[in-house]
């Protein structure tokens, strides 16, 4: 059974020496109860029970998978036990507002909490996962009596939430749906339609399962102006608020799938279902991006926790697999042959998955602080300027990482060697279970338009500038740090790339729509690198001004990991800004009919 140990050393050096979280939470209102203390705690017995609980079920879940009887999903065998254990830990009301019995701590202690429980049980982690997202949503948007009704169920965990979106004949074009809300007595409406990929869908996790449903009013307008947002229970609640009759709400199939076997990806249908509008009419989409952004960040967490995975087993089976001698001589003579960690190319590997393992961790924790401004920071420019940055962070944190995640995955399964491609040493469901992160939540081609063509280009670049301005003024700073010379340089040089990139994508688009499309998965990882890029420097900066103290191989290795970065991974931008610049034109030259000549379909 795959191994697990939360990296919590690199988590405190990020928080506490390198982003300066301790600070952070002072300044926010509220933010004294993120106190050293209650840190260490959630970092603690977080670990334990990702580690205790999660993991050891990890591989029978993915094995076992999940059973429809009678419209019910059983979920495999541990899931509900442990469920239990994350309810009455506390764990789901972690930053969830006190108003609705949550303990009000910044959203990125719980962030925190998602890696660790990707790295260890990600199917499991989604039945929870969703119930956030739909808690925010009813935040945001519900009335009085829907907070009152749902809010503190789904806060405490005895009630989990799903959102149900797409339909099988329209995809991400949610204009398409066909679900129909026909007003019924009083404020209710009745809900009729299939949705499909619905995760978490159906399950006996909880006691009941809150779902949020996007659908179109009999006058609604064509395509997604036209949509509106539902909350729609599996059983309504009753006069105290607790579960009552049941909804005509059905799982009618579940999904095989490639992964995530232990969680149930359900084919939902509402038979006439009692539902109720959750914010303006026809406002749904806009509505439900509350918690489609809140999924988006998950999901890049997702990725983040598969890298950390994939990195620290085959860390521990690089150590002790012995094959072939070292190129340079006997590595270990007292062997009869060297561990496989003494080769360049599995160090290649290696430190890949390190790479993106800390990288990545730096981006999320770094995306968190703005989240933190924009949930609980108070009203000005500071929070203005995090929320751009929260927008323009969103899609490079849900897509780069869930990129990278699958090539880090897969560069596990490299170094176990023919033993990656055996099910029993956990490497290849690490692989099936991140390809998954790349498609759900807006495949990695959406999160590119919406970063070029939503957040840089219809904002005239703005959204950009605030953060590389903040890039060129590290950079400014650092000039005549000799320590950082070796990352400034570079970075500074990129960071002005970036815009003129932009620019030069903005112009042609001017002329070419297409040309958006064509540029924007190249722009959206090219941004990716220089982020990381950024954030290595920084990380740079503290460890070589920390090579003095008590942990000396730690911030040693911190450096060789930033060179690494930016010595065998950063040169890949060179690639996509050519790609960037290539344009539209070979991509958009063969027509649809010549595609397949040479052979008939």
């Amino acid at each position: 059974m795959p191994s697990y140990q939360a990296p919590i050393r690199d988590m405190r050096f990020v928080m506490d020496e390198m982003l300066d979280y301790p600070a952070h939470y002072a300044r926010l209102p509220g933010g004294d109860d993120a106190s050293p203390d209650v840190v260490s705690a959630i970092l603690e017995e977080g670990s334990r029970f990702a580690r205790e609980v999660l993991l050891p079920i990890n591989q029978s879940g993915d094995s076992e998978g999940c059973l429809l009887e009678g419209g019910e999903v059983k979920a495999p065998k541990g899931f509900k036990e442990a469920y239990q254990q994350y309810v009455e830990g506390g764990w789901p009301s972690l930053s969830a507002d006190p108003e609705h019995g949550g303990q009000g701590l910044p959203p990125s202690l719980a962030m925190l909490l998602s890696e660790m429980i990707c790295a260890t049980n990600l199917a499991w982690g989604m039945y929870p996962g969703l119930s956030h997202g739909a808690a925010d949503a009813l935040r945001h948007h519900g009335t009085d009596e829907q907070k009152a009704t749902y809010l503190t169920k789904l806060v405490e965990g005895v009630w989990t939430g799903t959102m149900c979106l797409t339909e099988s004949h329209c995809g991400t074009d949610l204009g398409l749906i066909k679900t129909r809300a026909v007003p019924t007595d009083g404020d209710a409406y009745a809900i009729t339609g299939t949705k499909i990929f619905i995760s978490a869908g159906e399950h006996n996790l909880a006691e009941n399962i809150v779902h949020l449903v996007l659908a179109k009013l009999p006058d609604a307008p064509e395509g997604s102006k036209g949509i509106s947002l539902f909350v729609v229970p599996k059983y309504m609640p009753d006069a105290q608020g607790n579960v009552g009759e049941r909804n005509g709400v059905t799982c009618g199939s579940l999904e095989h799938k490639m992964g995530i076997h232990g969680n149930a990806t359900c084919v939902m249908n509402f038979d006439g279902a009692t539902g109720y509008l959750v914010g303006p009419p026809n406002k749904g989409l806009a509505c439900m991006f509350t918690m489609m952004n809140a999924a988006r960040l998950g999901v890049g967490i997702q990725g983040l926790g598969l890298i950390e995975a994939s990195f620290q087993n085959s860390l521990s089976y690089a150590r002790d697999r012995l094959q072939m001698r070292g190129l340079s001589g006997k590595q270990a003579p007292e062997k009869p042959a060297d561990p496989i960690i003494v080769h360049p190319d599995v160090r290649r590997m290696l430190l890949t998955q390190k790479a993106f393992a800390e990288g990545g961790r730096m981006l999320v924790l770094y995306t968190a602080q703005m989240l933190d401004i924009v949930e609980h920071g108070e009203p000005g420019a500071e929070r203005e300027q995090a929320d751009t940055l929260l927008g323009l962070l969103t899609p490079i944190v849900k897509a780069f990482l869930t990129e990278v995640g699958f090539e880090c995955t897969n560069e596990g399964v490299q170094i176990y060697g023919g033993h990656g491609f055996i099910k029993e040493w956990g490497m290849e469901q690490l692989v099936r279970d991140a390809r998954i992160t790349r498609l759900y939540e807006g495949t990695t081609g959406i999160q590119a338009l919406d970063l070029l063509g939503r957040k840089v280009l219809m904002s005239q670049g703005e959204s950009l500038k605030v953060f590389t301005k903040e890039i060129h003024k590290f950079c400014k700073t650092e000039a005549d740090n000799p320590a950082l010379k070796e990352f400034v340089e570079p970075l500074a040089a990129l960071n002005a790339e970036w815009g003129e990139l932009t620019m030069g994508v903005g112009m042609k688009a001017m002329q070419d729509r297409e040309e958006v499309g064509a540029a924007s998965v190249d722009y959206l990882m090219y941004s990716g690198y220089v982020t990381l890029a950024y954030l290595f420097a920084r990380a740079a900066k503290q460890a070589a001004a920390s090579l003095e103290g008590d942990d000396k191989a730690f911030y040693t290795a911190k450096l060789n990991t930033a060179r690494f970065y930016y010595q065998r991974l950063l040169p890949r931008t060179k690639a996509h800004a050519q790609m960037i610049q290539a344009g539209a034109g070979s991509l958009m030259a063969i027509s649809s009919e010549d595609f397949g000549l040479g052979f008939e379909i």
